[in-house]
């Protein structure tokens, strides 16, 4: 018997990234044996035994022959069980016990030892990136057609066995259930994609209303800003005065994603594969890390460079309780996550640049006991303790947060007799208002990423108001990008109140949400 060549086309990640993997099996007459070769890793050089197994029990024959899987490109590193259903039809048809036309179909999924094909994760990303490579029909896990049925232009067939798929590549038949229209994205996901399964929800019990928030009518108007025009916010005060509170309302206060937004969150929640994904993500993620996070588990990393909390985030909210609490080379790690929108993770031979497009949102106490500036008790810390505590929070990641937000407690008084705040609905739209205006005029970009000059076009600052900002930027010492956040918080203000340019009201209000960076180490932040 003269020796067969099968080449198929399957996919594995890169990163966040669909890579697509010609998969060439040879099957040779000599000494029986199965070699892997083109940078697997440990889990996908098991395949072998996988493979042996799902053949055997799928009632196929194991060929007694030298089978060698070549995977292309052989300078990419393959990782995971995506590859195994293309190297057990490789086989088949290599031992020429199937025949079949493989032309322009793809193959991804997992086999078990009894023939069934399980789902992967980051499916979405790999049928995305087999339609861009010109690939029309793909074979998926039949537990995972929904999710890769939201690739657009592509027909998805679900396949429950190794025997479907070879009787599907015999003789077609649709299983496909028809995608949602989509924009289509390419190349962008590679540097891009989003936020992370987490529903808008995930982690919380309930997501309280903002109408159980009483009193706080500062941090109230912070985190409405915040959210509006994507700036990063930080509630300081002691314990109890309601910063954990405020902080769940934000799933009930953020506006649904738009097709690209929603597709680029899908994406990563596909990557991340914490729930089976039946759907576009909708909802923007937010991530709400506990303080004894590592570095790897809040930038990401790890053998395979899966994402981490700042890329979960994507497209929604990160938020970080008691701040001084993250570890320092974490909180350091935030830095260009929150300049750039994006984190590049190196590790030796490998690389990944990760989204993350996040509104941060942290808490925190003004010194060890919580009590520092509270009209309720005294500060019971040594001295130096509050400046040594509010100090591991560095300069430059303090000035990369564009609004501070002081709590203190709520008097009883207040909070059973008070009038009732508004609540999340009502807040949500005019949220909602302000996120549409801002993407309408900025081209897609939040005011939070806005700078240089079209920020100053989207200010429309006149005479007097650039006056006003220079005085209140000399005055508050703000540096060149404390300016620009300066302005960046002012349109945001001007966006929730309905105008169309920055006035001196905007600039008032947006400098009393600034304080400086002396006042904050001196431990005068509350």
């Amino acid at each position: 018997m003269p020796p067969v060549l099968a080449t198929l086309l399957s996919a594995t990640l890169h990163g966040l990234v669909g890579r697509v993997v010609r998969v060439e099996v040879d099957v040779a007459p000599g000494l029986p044996g199965f070699t892997i070769v083109g940078l697997p890793d440990a889990a996908l050089s098991e395949a072998r035994e996988r493979v042996r197994g799902a053949l055997r029990n799928a009632g196929y024959r194991h060929p007694p022959r030298r089978i060698t899987v070549n995977l292309a490109p052989a300078e990419l590193r393959k990782a995971g069980a995506s590859l195994d259903l293309a190297i057990a039809l490789g086989v088949l048809l290599g031992s020429e016990q199937m025949s079949a036309d493989i032309g322009g179909v793809g193959l991804v999924g997992e086999l078990g030892l009894g023939g069934e094909v399980r789902r992967v994760p980051g499916l979405l990303p790999m049928a995305i990136a087999l339609r861009d490579r010109g690939v029309r029909r793909v074979l998926v896990p039949q537990e995972a057609l929904a999710e890769a049925s939201l690739a657009p232009e592509l027909e998805v067939i679900g396949v429950g066995s190794l025997g479907d798929a070879a009787a599907c590549l015999r003789r077609p038949r649709a299983r496909r259930r028809a995608p949602e229209p989509l924009p289509r994205i390419g190349v962008g996901l590679g540097a891009s994609p989003a936020g992370a399964v987490a529903g808008a929800d995930d982690g919380l019990d309930r997501v309280p209303d903002l109408a159980e928030v009483r009193g706080q009518v500062a941090a109230r108007r912070g985190l409405e800003i915040a959210l509006a025009g994507g700036h990063a916010l930080l509630l300081i005060g002691p314990p109890g005065a309601g910063k954990t509170l405020l902080a769940r309302t934000i799933p009930s206060l953020l506006p649904d994603l738009d097709d690209t937004a929603a597709l680029a969150a899908t994406v990563v929640a596909s990557v991340a594969s914490e729930a089976p994904v039946t759907k576009l993500q909708r909802r923007p993620p937010v991530r709400m890390p506990h303080h004894t996070v590592s570095y790897a588990g809040m930038v990401g990393g790890g053998p395979r460079l899966t994402p981490g909390e700042v890329t979960l985030a994507d497209q929604g909210c990160l938020v970080c309780d008691e701040l001084p609490e993250f570890g320092r080379d974490v909180l350091e790690a935030l830095r260009q996550p929150l300049e750039e929108g994006s984190v590049a993770v190196v590790r030796v031979g490998r690389w990944a640049t990760f989204p993350a497009r996040f509104t941060f949102v942290a808490a925190m106490n003004p010194c060890p006991c919580g009590r520092l500036g509270s009209a309720a008790a005294a500060c019971t810390c040594p001295p130096g303790a509050p400046q040594r505590y509010l100090r591991r929070v560095s300069g430059p990641l303090r000035d990369r947060i564009d609004l501070w937000a002081a709590m203190d407690r709520v008097p009883p008084e207040l909070l059973l007799r008070g009038p009732a705040p508004e609540s999340s609905a009502v807040v949500g739209e005019r949220i909602a208002a302000a996120r549409a205006c801002q993407l309408s005029r900025n081209g897609g970009v939040p005011n939070g990423r806005l700078g240089g000059r079209a920020l100053r076009e989207a200010c429309g600052l006149d005479g007097p108001a650039v006056a006003r900002a220079v005085l209140l930027s000399e005055r508050e010492g703000l540096s060149g990008r404390g300016t620009d956040r300066l302005l960046r918080v002012a349109r945001t203000i001007a966006d929730l109140a309905g105008r169309p340019v920055v006035g001196a009201q905007d600039l008032d209000e947006a400098a009393r949400f600034r304080i400086p960076a002396d006042r904050f180490a001196l431990g005068l932040a509350g």
